[in-house]
């Protein structure tokens, strides 16, 4: 009797244990030693060439506009993150100069601006509303960190539309953003 309780016990612990799947399922990790980032990405994305523009781009081969990028800028005079600004201000001077800046016809609302604390340092998570010159309504989530004199920018981005199905997914690949 009590054998059979104790394989009962492990059955139910080991179907339990399957079940909770992890935040990070189906995801595999990009690391770039050299510039000193890492995050986690969706497997079944890809890498995708570009030149005089972000460190690293990559898409969903399904949704080919769904995609998760990083720019690295340099930092004058050693500032801190918080030097910069609080994070809805950082938020706005973001949206101006990088995901709509003048002349793109583009526009670009901060939805929400928070920060965090990992490893030491300030990141801080912004959301964007994007309208694209063609009318296509768009999602944007950024992190935004400084380190050793370089502002690191996270940025993933997709279509309103796929926003709700894509949100925690997002949230996934922001929280897993790192930079030594």
């Amino acid at each position: 009797m009590l054998r059979k309780i104790a394989a009962l016990l492990i059955v139910l612990c080991l179907s339990l244990s399957g079940c909770a799947a992890s935040a990070t399922s189906g995801m595999t990790s990009y690391v770039d030693s050299i510039d000193g980032y890492q995050f986690l990405y969706p497997l079944g994305w890809s890498e995708v060439k570009v030149t005089n523009g972000p460190d690293v781009v990559l898409h969903d081969l399904i949704e080919p506009t769904e995609n998760v990028s990083i720019v690295i800028n340099p930092v004058p005079n050693q500032k801190t993150l918080q030097d910069l600004g609080s994070p809805g201000e950082v938020g706005y001077q973001l949206s101006k100069s990088a995901i709509a800046p003048t002349g793109s016809k583009r526009k670009a609302e901060l939805v929400t601006a928070d920060s965090r604390e990992f490893n030491g340092k300030t990141y801080y998570t912004l959301e964007y509303a994007v309208q694209l010159p063609n009318n296509q309504q768009r999602h944007n989530l950024a992190s935004v960190v400084v380190s050793n004199g370089r502002l690191y920018t996270l940025n993933a981005s997709t279509t309103e539309q796929r926003w709700p199905k894509v949100r925690s997914l997002f949230a996934n690949i922001l929280n897993s953003f790192s930079v030594n």
